[in-house]
């Protein structure tokens, strides 16, 4: 399988993820949060620095429940900031 490029709009979207995420977890440390939610620290470190800009869906629900987000909210908060087109979601 063939993954089309990243436009834009997603490669934002996920240094918007990764921000969020990151003011999330607040002074606990990645290891913690990686740990606790089940993932690697590197994954944590590439996803919170928008290196990983479609992280698997599984993968943001166990971080968002870790740091306490809710996924609407944060799903809300990653819309807002866009142009209102309607995003799509982008398996990895």
């Amino acid at each position: 399988m063939v993954r089309l490029p990243l436009t834009p709009a997603e490669i934002d979207r996920g240094r918007r993820l990764g921000t969020a995420l990151r003011e999330a977890r607040g002074e606990r440390t990645i290891l913690e949060v990686a740990v606790r939610a089940g993932i690697s620290p590197e994954t944590l470190r590439k996803i919170e620095s928008g290196r990983v800009a479609t992280p698997a869906f599984a993968t943001i629900a166990a971080v968002a429940a870790e740091v306490g987000l809710s996924l609407d909210g944060l799903w809300a908060q990653l819309s807002d900031a866009s142009d209102g087109a309607g995003a799509t979601v982008t398996a990895s």
